[in-house]
């Protein structure tokens, strides 16, 4: 019985060794892959290229991915905008956890060789590295346009589909410069909010939202030098006060609890004293494209298309 004993334990001690050196063999595999450093907002990260195991808790490096037939492993289920809902239901896809709120255990199961992440992840940067290389994707407001065409041009050299990108930039930007003709020749002005609870956010230039001036080029009809997140708040008196030709308002509850406003509540009667309620020129638009996603090669191209339609009887 003792020997028997014995060997089944040494048995179990080998069986042992021998998975701890595959183990070791398949990290090494993967490191031995060719590299590149990649230089971003939160740092420098040695990425193997063409990673096969991609987490990205960015919507819009998702959409990228799914533009470039790339599957990743994980993804923030949860709150995915309505274009994207069939990967709910693919379960060779994981869930991440929250988009604010990155489910880390999960992600460490899924053993990724990449994650991307963006603004809402920013400080769980630390935590992911060490799980994987961690690259921040986010666009920076300050220069959209530049910014969104570097890093989709990075995630498709990374997947190894450099010309994909190429092609798909080459005709989304041509639409945008058709755009920016149409609309560098309108003189109306216009204001971008976030409605949440009878609250009202407004955003400018360079800010979260600022994409109908700093892409677009419709004018602003406020000047604000807030870009934080949450933009600057904004009172009815003054909506009125600014008098905007154009009215866009995105509804937050709509984004986040599925819940839509009254939009009587959202046009109240100071609001209808501008030139925007007149003239039948407010719109809402989709908050599962303009909240929740934005950067990717899907939802820039449906902003384009958003805006230019809404505006195309001018």
């Amino acid at each position: 019985m003792r020997k028997l004993f014995r060997f089944t334990s040494l048995l179990f001690l080998f069986l042992g060794i021998v998975l701890y050196s595959c183990n070791n063999v398949q990290k090494e595999k993967k490191s031995l892959g060719e590299t590149v450093e990649i230089t971003h907002k939160l740092g420098k990260t040695k990425v193997t290229k063409n990673p096969t195991r991609i987490v990205t808790l960015d919507i819009g490096a998702l959409e990228t991915l799914q533009e470039l037939d790339v599957k990743p492993v994980a993804v923030p289920k949860k709150h995915l905008p309505k274009y994207l809902e069939y990967i709910q239901n693919d379960n060779s896809i994981g869930d991440a956890g929250l988009v604010i709120e990155p489910n880390l255990e999960a992600i460490n199961e899924y053993d990724p060789d990449l994650i991307l992440i963006s603004t809402r992840q920013e400080r769980y940067y630390d935590e992911l590295s060490k799980i994987a290389p961690t690259v921040y994707i986010g666009t920076n407001t300050d220069d959209y346009l530049n910014s969104f065409k570097e890093n989709t041009l990075l995630i498709g050299r990374l997947v190894g589909k450099e010309h994909q990108v190429e092609e798909k930039l080459d005709q989304l930007f041509s639409k945008i410069n058709q755009a920016q003709e149409k609309f560098k020749k309108d003189s109306n002005k216009a204001l971008f909010l976030i409605y949440n609870n009878g609250n009202y956010n407004a955003f400018g230039k360079a800010s979260r939202f600022g994409f109908i001036h700093d892409v677009l080029l419709l004018n602003p009809v406020l000047e604000t030098t807030n870009t934080s997140v949450h933009g600057r708040i904004v009172s009815n008196e003054l909506i009125a006060e600014s008098n905007p030709d154009y009215l866009f308002i995105v509804d937050r509850n709509a984004a986040v609890y599925g819940r839509d406003a009254n939009k009587s509540e959202v046009v109240n009667k100071l609001i209808q004293q501008t030139n925007a309620y007149k003239n039948d020129k407010i719109f809402y638009l989709d908050p599962h494209v303009w909240f929740i996603s934005g950067g990717g090669l899907i939802s820039v191209e449906m902003m384009v298309d958003d805006i230019v339609s809404l505006l195309d009887e001018e």
